[in-house]
């Protein structure tokens, strides 16, 4: 058991924030991607709906058939349904969810983080 010195913690604590940062900051062009996808998808959709919705011929025909008639949103609906199904909602969220969870490790060593992954070091608690 070899106890570390001030420098050499202070050199940890650094290597450890440059690799958050990293992480996070290479999750941003996928998140980015991933969000930008779930935006079109939903407009697709909305839009479909909305179409759907005000065409006359759907109050009249059965609903299998209205969504036959309109394949622009069941076609929208289905995708947006399979990305939720594979994820999406997660891959949007992800540098939060990882800045998340290193806040929860991290309060143990009166630490935090932000959502860059910048370390914030908290003032030692006083022992009486």
């Amino acid at each position: 058991y070899h106890s570390v010195t001030q420098a050499e913690g202070q050199w940890y604590l650094k290597a450890f924030e440059r690799r958050l940062t990293e992480y996070i900051h290479c999750l941003q062009p996928a998140t980015g991607r991933w969000r930008m996808l779930l935006i079109v998808v939903s407009v697709c959709t909305a839009t479909g709906a909305w179409n759907w919705l005000i065409d006359p011929e759907t109050q009249k025909v059965s609903f299998f058939t209205s969504l036959w008639n309109h394949p622009f949103f069941t076609i929208s609906c289905i995708t947006l349904i399979g990305l939720f199904f594979a994820g999406i909602h997660k891959r949007v969220v992800a540098p939060s969810i990882i800045a998340a969870r290193c806040r929860t490790v991290l309060a143990e060593y009166n630490m935090s983080c932000d959502d860059t992954g910048k370390l914030i070091l908290k003032p030692r608690p006083h022992v009486q």
